[in-house]
């Protein structure tokens, strides 16, 4: 797909949902007492799949992003944001339609997969091993990942178990290890809303950066400011389905005015 470059533009695609559809099924029967292995035996008596329920959370989603891209997701709650970069990550199976990649997208908070019995810099560490770096380049961003985390600036947490650390400071952390390395894809769930002005100014910086550096970068988040910043380009979802896809200012100005935020 690397030679597969729009000849209108110039510009090499980098993700393309194709008529994508994603489907869960969540099990809606009623809870009841009883054991898992009673409860085992009646789902197998009556065919195992009544009372699972089908939720369709994208709908014929398509569109095609490009290197040197950054998008923002939005949509009100459950709109099916999160689970599109999920579907893109790999990590949902599509019901129906394709997703294609070209490199290996990363998802914040999934690729770097910390452990909360662990100290800050072993997480470092095993976060940047997960996300394909090596212990040499690892060494070299340390102190860098942890001057952009903040989380050192109100004492040593770093050397503390990930444990003790607040949510805020767990997410900053996972950001800082993320965004030290160069991605093909990078997906961010929410990253901005953690953290003070300060940092999010740093994490809006250094999507920029990973722009230049010829990757796409996909922006969930609630704080349109943020993705006013951030974004050159915004797909808003609603029910799953694509309602409108482009320009940040005029999607945002459409968003805003229909939905009052």
């Amino acid at each position: 797909m690397a030679d597969d470059i729009n000849p209108q533009e110039g510009r090499i695609p980098t993700v393309i949902a194709d008529e994508l559809h994603i489907v869960y099924r969540v099990n809606g029967a009623k809870t009841g007492k009883g054991s898992a292995t009673a409860a085992l035996s009646r789902i197998v008596k009556r065919g195992g799949d009544r009372g699972v329920r089908k939720v369709h959370a994208v709908k014929g989603v398509s569109f095609t992003a490009y290197r040197g891209e950054a998008i923002g997701l939005i949509g009100s709650n459950g709109s099916g944001k999160s689970t599109l970069l999920r579907a893109i990550a790999g990590l949902l199976p599509a019901e129906k339609g394709k997703v294609y990649t070209d490199g290996q997208p990363s998802l914040l908070g999934v690729n770097a997969a910390l452990m909360n019995d662990l100290t800050g810099e072993r997480n470092v560490i095993l976060g940047g091993l997960a996300m394909g770096m090596s212990r040499e380049q690892i060494k070299e961003r340390y102190q860098e990942i942890v001057d952009f985390s903040g989380i050192n600036e109100k004492g040593d947490f770093i050397s503390l178990p990930m444990r003790t650390y607040s949510s805020g400071m767990a997410a900053r952390l996972r950001f800082s290890i993320a965004a030290a390395k160069d991605h093909d894809v990078l997906m961010i769930d929410e990253a901005l809303a953690t953290g003070d002005r300060k940092f999010q100014k740093r994490s809006e910086a250094r999507i920029r950066e990973l722009r230049k550096e010829a990757g796409t970068v996909f922006l969930v988040s609630h704080n349109n400011k943020s993705i006013r910043d951030t974004c050159d380009r915004v797909l808003w979802l609603e029910r799953g389905e694509l309602l409108m896809d482009g320009p940040t200012d005029e999607v945002i100005k459409a968003y805003e005015k229909e939905t009052g935020k």
